[in-house]
C-alpha cells in the first residue's frame, strides 16, 4: 500500500506541471523568447542535476554495497535509457513547439495532440525516475532516503512548471481556448505519476535490478536534456540567457539533493 509520502513524492511533480499550464489564465501573452530561453535551461540543469546525484551516484553507490563493481549497472542502464527514448523520438508521432515539421512514423493527428505527445515523451522518464527512487527509499535496504527521494520530486517539481507553462501557452491560440490549453498542458504531465505508480507496485520484482533502473532513468532523463532541450534553448540569439539558466537550475537541484538527503 502506498503512504502519503509516497503520495506526495508522485503528484508534487504534476502539480508543477499543472500550476505551469495554468498559466494561460493569468498571461495575456506567449512568454518571451527570453523568458522561455531561461526556463528552457533551467529545466536542463536541474534534469543534469538529478541525474547525477539523484540517481547515478545512487546506482553506483548500491552496486559498492553490494559488492558488485560499482560502475556497471550504472553505465548500462544509463546507455539502455539513453537508447530507448532514442526509439520512442524515432517512432512516436510527436511535434516540438519550435517546430513546423513533425517528427517520428506519419500520422493524421492533429499538431496540438503532438506537441502535447512530445512533452509526454519527456515525462515518462523524470516519472519513472521518481517512482524508481521512492521505491528504494520504501525498501529501506537501498540506501536512498525519503528526503532524497523528495528532493528528487520537488526537483522535477520546479522544472516542470515553466515546461507546463512553455506548452500551455503556445496551445492557447492553436486550439482557441484557454481551457482546452489548460488540460492538454496539465494532461501531458499525468503520465509522471502513473509511470511512478507502475514503478513501485512492481519493486518486488525491480529491487534486484535497481541500480540499472536508477540508470536507466538518468540516462532517458540525459537523452531529453541533449536531444530537445539544449538545442531549444540555445537556437538563435539570447543563449548566454539559456545558459544563466543551466547553471541556477543546476546549482538548485545540487542544494536540494545534498540539503534533504
Amino acid at each position: 500500500m502506498i503512504d502519503s509520502g509516497v503520495a506526495y513524492g508522485l503528484l508534487i511533480p504534476f502539480a508543477g506541471t499543472t500550476l505551469g499550464a495554468a498559466m494561460v489564465f493569468l498571461l495575456r501573452h506567449d512568454l518571451s523568447a527570453r523568458v522561455q530561453k531561461l526556463l528552457l535551461g533551467f529545466a536542463s540543469g536541474v534534469m543534469i542535476a538529478a541525474s547525477v546525484w539523484s540517481l547515478l551516484i545512487p546506482s553506483i553507490d548500491m552496486t559498492v554495497e553490494q559488492g558488485g563493481t560499482g560502475w556497471l549497472p550504472a553505465t548500462v542502464g544509463f546507455l539502455a535509457g539513453m537508447f530507448s527514448l532514442l526509439l520512442f523520438d524515432t517512432y512516436v508521432p510527436h511535434q516540438h513547439i519550435d517546430s513546423d515539421e513533425p517528427e517520428g512514423v506519419k500520422s493524421d493527428l492533429r499538431k496540438s495532440t503532438m506537441l502535447v505527445l512530445a512533452v509526454t515523451l519527456h515525462n515518462i522518464p523524470e516519472g519513472m525516475a521518481v517512482g524508481v527512487v521512492l521505491a528504494g527509499a520504501m525498501a529501506e535496504s537501498t540506501g536512498i532516503s525519503m528526503a532524497g527521494a523528495m528532493a528528487l520530486s520537488i526537483g522535477i517539481a520546479i522544472q516542470n512548471f515553466p515546461e507546463g507553462a512553455i506548452v500551455s501557452m503556445p496551445l492557447k491560440m492553436s486550439v482557441r481556448s484557454r481551457w482546452k490549453a489548460f488540460a492538454y498542458g496539465a494532461g501531458s504531465g499525468a503520465v509522471e505519476p502513473v509511470a511512478g505508480i507502475i514503478t513501485i507496485l512492481l519493486i518486488d520484482l525491480l529491487l534486484p535490478v535497481l541500480p540499472y533502473l536508477l540508470g536507466f532513468a538518468a540516462g532517458a532523463m540525459i537523452y531529453v536534456v541533449v536531444e530537445e532541450l539544449i538545442p531549444e534553448s540555445q537556437s538563435g540569439r539570447h543563449s548566454n540567457i539559456a545558459t544563466i539558466g543551466v547553471a541556477l537550475g543546476f546549482a538548485l537541484m545540487m542544494i536540494l539533493d545534498v540539503a534533504l538527503g
